[in-house]
């Protein structure tokens, strides 16, 4: 198993792009019966990402799921709708070049996308829309490992009232 990367929390965050973070806008193809969206191909997505479990989540409006982070764990986030969301990164990887940046960006029914979070990018998101949102996501780990065995990977900072990442 690949050694997680180290992670310090810096003094403080700049806003900016984030190292390892893929966003790649989701195109749907619609006629008569509704769309389609394609947002998971092997063929576009290098293989330390590939999927190895699924999820998708409901999340009401106003309400935040993190800020946490995992230390091996990838996500890779869908955000097609319904429902639009607020998604927060901030970068605590030592040796990332873009350690220290933080960024927000809204994605969802209005600009559908895939974001992928590498490990040691913590990361939170908040239904800022009107509408429950739902969130797909296809991590690149097993929750709790295989058989549900293992030590969950997730760091969580949510009830740390004196944490360094804050959401507006």
């Amino acid at each position: 198993m690949n050694l997680p990367p180290e992670t310090k929390i810096p003094p403080e965050f700049v806003v900016g792009s984030i190292e390892g973070v893929a966003c790649r806008p989701l195109e749907s193809h619609r006629d008569a019966r509704g769309w389609l969206m394609e947002f998971y191909r092997t063929d576009e997505l290098a293989g330390e990402f590939h999927p190895v479990m699924g999820y998708v989540s409901e999340t009401m409006p106003g309400v935040v799921r993190g800020p946490h982070e995992h230390r091996f764990q990838a996500d890779y986030f869908v955000f097609a709708g319904p429902g639009e969301f607020c998604l927060y990164l901030w970068d605590i990887r030592a040796q990332s070049p873009t350690y220290g940046h933080s960024s927000k960006d809204i994605f969802g029914e209005t600009r559908r996308a895939t974001v992928i979070v590498p490990p040691g990018v913590v990361h939170a998101y908040k239904n800022v829309g009107e509408v429950p949102g739902w969130v797909i996501n296809l991590p690149n780990r097993l929750f709790a490992g295989e058989g549900r065995q293992e030590p969950i990977d997730e760091i969580r900072h949510e009830n740390d009232l004196s944490c360094a990442f804050h959401l507006d």
